[in-house]
């Protein structure tokens, strides 16, 4: 397998997505290293507005790429509380260098924080990506 970044204090989606704990049932979102890595080099975000309602697993942005176009699917229930536009619309390729420092992209109220809990630890990931055999 090869070296992925797998921050412990995140929540994991299979289709490698994360999640981040910010207090007070609000949560920062991204993609993993794993996904920054393989998507290919990032042009363009499209990213949710402020105050949208965003239902679990349904499509929260997107991500151009020089490749294809790829959604990022939203793994908690809820509203849209801030995006990461003043970064990324500048420089979206932030995403591929730091997908869990600044190159976050939004960050959501959740409805329950059951949604959060119900993602992936650390070590459910890793077993994830060894399964894939990269």
């Amino acid at each position: 397998m090869a070296n992925y970044i797998v921050p412990n204090d995140l929540r994991y989606t299979k289709t490698h997505e994360w999640a981040k704990d910010l207090g007070g049932n609000k949560f920062r979102v991204g993609i993993t290293d794993y996904a920054a890595k393989h998507i290919g080099d990032v042009t363009y975000v499209e990213l949710p507005h402020i105050d949208d309602e965003l239902d679990k697993d349904e499509p929260g942005c997107v991500i151009e790429t020089v490749k294809s176009s790829e959604d990022v699917y939203n793994s908690i229930g809820g509203t849209v509380v801030l995006e990461n536009g003043d970064i990324l619309n500048e420089n979206p390729e932030i995403i591929n260098s730091d997908p869990y420092g600044e190159g976050w992209l939004y960050e959501i109220k959740a409805k329950s924080a059951d949604d959060f809990k119900a993602l992936m630890s650390r070590a459910e990931y890793e077993k994830l990506l060894e399964e894939l055999g990269d």
